[in-house]
């Protein structure tokens, strides 16, 4: 099974930034850890709003893992690529966007996933690939 993570927006940051919220471990390390002997993982990583588009558009994968970051509340052009893909799309953010800035509780992205996850920190992802392994998708 090949998943693709898709970060978004300053989470090339993670470990750096913010570490309060996001913890102090970088995502690359946090990928690393992880032990999904039957998931192929492919991470992609942009600041740039039509980067994650055209990664969207172009996947090969069977599953597809998004933190779009700041774009999860602004981009209803990465809502549309989502909507127009056949790849199911989970929705993940470290932090509990609900409980956060009132301008971050509302996600574009939600209604064109297949599920959210929110506020478990880097396990979200985790909790993601797990859905994939045990779902038809």
């Amino acid at each position: 099974m090949k998943i693709l993570i898709i970060n978004g927006p300053n989470l090339n940051l993670l470990g750096k930034r913010q570490t309060e919220i996001y913890g102090e471990l970088s995502f690359d390390d946090y990928i690393k850890s992880l032990n999904k002997n039957n998931i192929q993982i492919s991470v992609f990583q942009s600041n740039i709003e039509g980067e994650i588009i055209n990664c969207l558009h172009e996947n090969n994968a069977d599953g597809i893992i998004i933190n779009a970051g700041g774009y999860t509340h602004t981009s209803v052009a990465i809502r549309d690529a989502i909507s127009s893909i056949e790849t199911p799309v989970v929705e993940v953010h470290i932090s509990n966007i609900a409980s956060r800035e009132s301008f971050r509780h509302e996600s574009l992205i939600s209604p064109v996933a297949v599920g959210c996850i929110f506020g478990f920190g880097m396990k979200g992802y985790e909790l993601a690939l797990d859905y994939f392994e045990k779902s038809k998708h």
